[in-house]
């Protein structure tokens, strides 16, 4: 007979087996404990990434409505979970918010932005609060964004002399491009204290950071690639060109921001008027933020805010879309902003705080279209109990503001175009009326809100102040959304603009 330190070895074996009985028992056991969200029937592998459709934010509210307001759905490797309704998100952020403002990181968003050095993926962390810190102080507090007044102003009176053209000659436009431009000239210009775009044909495609590259990126951004959900076939991504259009987009846009960055250091900038650039690059060289500010970390930053212009424009389109969908909206909101604005030569600020249907309209537009539709996806950090659910530790986590600012249960007819509803109504986009989240909640919240506010504010009265607006001859208005989550229209808004 064998032994083993003077023991038996059929005995070692035996007590050894018994041991890992015993342990996969109690760990059954404990799992089985665990009360975790309803989950959907999912397939083997793949668990429910066939439930997911061209539009999640869509299959996933219906996904909810039969089986609850929190989901626990399984996408290859990443178990992930679904918040559906504003009492859900409320338990979320006012409870739990620390647990949940982690990023999820993902293939795209590692090398689009330098491994997540920005501020909207970046984790959760001393960083991420530092640079929030910065652009806060810097770039979107109230006394800044009123600075860049005289930005919007001039941006926007080029804007309305190019559609003026196109009215005299009865000639329809690419509204869609045209705001595009005004809204990333107005961001370039506060950042850089300059225009970034050459503009073409009178459309303003930049000869770079077009429209249609920004919103690849976007789209490139915001996908979970095979490899994500399943690490052993990333060679898939390389076979579907998924990881050669994601390393050629970043090449692109690396290249371009390298050169805004030279061509700002060889600037001389005015010290009493510094942009926020140029702090930045004071930062990198003296410190002053108490940590090391990288020009991966400046270039991912600058990113956050260039794509900040693909955001006003997709709130833009829609929001003239539903106007020309409902003439008589369409006409009582020019009245408005007409009779705010009087005869003047332009609309002063003051005028268009006035504007409180203006107001209305816009919070309807982003009520019924938010750009993000699932917000920017999250991760959890530690393992908590959410309304009686466990919520595992590094569990995705979706929540679905299209499908909150949809619900019946806050929104009389809420598939309709009713901005009247927000008349009267103290309900706002800030993060604590948890039914209306189009900028987010939390402390990962957007923080460019005042700035993004203050220029769809000035952008859509100047665009109901001067023109009538028709649907281009031969066009239809066409409302369907692109396919994935990225909220934008799926064809550009073609538009007759008629002079007052």
């Amino acid at each position: 007979m064998e032994f083993i330190n003077g023991v038996p070895l059929f005995s070692s074996l035996f007590l050894f087996i018994s041991f890992l009985v015993i342990i996969y028992l109690q760990l059954a056991k404990t799992k089985k404990k665990l009360h975790l969200p309803p989950s959907p029937p999912r397939l083997p592998i793949i668990g429910n990434i066939h439930q997911f459709g061209k539009l999640p934010h869509h299959t996933l509210r219906d996904l909810a409505a039969k089986h609850g307001s929190l989901l626990l759905l399984k996408l290859g490797r990443y178990p992930t979970l679904v918040v559906s309704t504003a009492e859900m998100a409320k338990e979320v952020f006012q409870k739990h918010d620390a647990v949940f403002s982690n990023r999820l990181k993902t293939k795209a968003m590692d090398i689009l932005l330098y491994g997540g050095t920005d501020i909207a993926f970046s984790p959760y962390g001393e960083y991420w609060r530092r640079v929030r810190k910065l652009c806060g102080v810097e770039l979107f507090s109230p006394q800044r964004v009123e600075s860049f007044q005289f930005v919007r102003d001039e941006e926007v009176e080029l804007l309305v002399n190019k559609i003026r053209k196109a009215s005299i000659n009865r000639e329809s436009i690419d509204l869609t491009k045209m705001v595009f431009s005004a809204s990333n000239n107005i961001i370039s210009r506060s950042i850089l204290s300059r225009k970034f775009e050459e503009e073409h044909d009178g459309g303003g495609g930049g000869e770079v950071l077009e429209l249609t590259r920004l919103r690849r990126f976007m789209v490139l951004l915001t996908s979970l690639s095979i490899g994500d959900a399943f690490p052993g076939l990333k060679w898939i991504d390389y076979l579907t060109g998924f990881t050669q259009n994601v390393k050629s987009i970043f090449a692109e846009l690396d290249e371009f921001l390298d050169q805004i960055i030279e061509d700002h250091r060889n600037l001389k900038t005015h010290e009493e008027k510094k942009d926020f650039l140029s702090i930045m690059l004071e930062i990198q060289k003296d410190g002053g933020i108490e940590m090391e500010l990288t020009q991966e970390n400046i270039k991912a930053i600058l990113l956050d805010l260039f794509t900040g212009g693909l955001d006003i424009t997709s709130t833009i389109e829609w929001l003239m879309a539903e106007l020309l969908n409902h003439p008589n909206t369409m006409r009582k909101v020019q009245k408005e902003v007409r009779n705010m604005a009087g005869n003047k030569a332009k609309i002063e600020a003051d005028d268009i705080n006035k504007m409180d249907y203006l107001k209305c309209v816009i919070k309807e537009t982003l009520r019924l279209h938010p750009t993000a539709p699932f917000l920017i996806p999250r991760q959890t950090s530690a393992a908590v109990e959410l309304s009686g659910y466990h919520i595992p530790s590094d569990v995705a986590v979706f929540v679905n503001a299209w499908a909150i600012q949809r619900d019946p249960k806050w929104w009389d007819k809420p598939d309709d175009f009713i901005p009247e509803r927000f008349e009267n109504n103290g309900v706002d986009f800030k993060g604590q009326d948890f039914q209306f989240i189009p900028f987010g909640c939390g402390r990962r919240r957007c923080p460019g809100l005042p700035f993004g506010v203050a220029l769809l504010e000035c952008l859509s009265a100047n665009l109901l102040y001067w023109y009538d607006w028709e649907v281009a001859a031969g066009e239809n208005l066409d409302m369907n959304e692109g396919d994935g989550v990225t909220g934008n229209k799926k064809i550009h808004l073609r538009v007759l603009p008629v002079s007052t």
